[in-house]
């Protein structure tokens, strides 16, 4: 995990993101992240436009352009909220990442939800009532950019149970500082 222009590694960050493709359990583990730390917990979903639910449902990927308006939506409720903020959002691309981190203004910790095609693919087999198709993870594998060493991010490991994610994801963080 890098630290640049970040926070130092005891400092808990205000603003968390839990990001990666679709499937990797990234409501599940922000939601439960929040819970642990006293945060606000948000699902980016919940932000999206309707015309892009479409989309989704439909079996076609978003573009940028389609991304921006949503990003920008995500940057200013994290801006707007009071308090440690635990959101979910895919945030594939490094632009979408530093999109986010500006719109907010301050640093963002970005929670690398990482897994296998395979597995990954295997969950969303098995969850109904969302409106992202299993058809749309190549897509989603297409367009992820890992975040970088030089980014404030830390790649986790989804093969695990949701505690032990998120005890990784919160390693090296002092949450009783405020």
């Amino acid at each position: 995990m890098s630290m640049a222009a970040s926070p130092s590694v005891s400092d808990p960050p205000r603003l968390t993101v839990v990001m990666g493709v679709a499937g990797c359990g990234k409501s599940s583990v922000a939601e439960a992240l929040a819970a642990r730390i006293g945060a606000t917990y948000t699902d980016g979903d919940s932000l999206h436009p309707s015309g892009n639910i479409a989309k989704m449902s439909a079996g076609t990927p978003l573009t940028d352009a389609d991304r921006w308006p949503w990003l920008d939506a995500i940057a200013a409720a994290m801006r707007g909220g009071a308090g440690r903020q635990v959101l979910a959002c895919s945030a594939l691309r490094r632009a979408y990442r530093e999109r986010l981190t500006d719109g907010a203004g301050e640093p963002i910790y970005f929670a690398f939800l990482d897994g296998s095609r395979a597995l990954i693919g295997a969950r969303m087999h098995q969850r109904s009532g969302h409106f992202m198709p299993e058809s749309l993870l190549d897509s989603q594998f297409a367009a992820l950019e890992r975040p970088a060493a030089d980014e404030f991010a830390r790649a986790v490991d989804i093969d695990a149970p949701i505690g032990i994610i998120v005890d990784r994801i919160c390693d090296g963080f002092d949450w009783e500082k405020t």
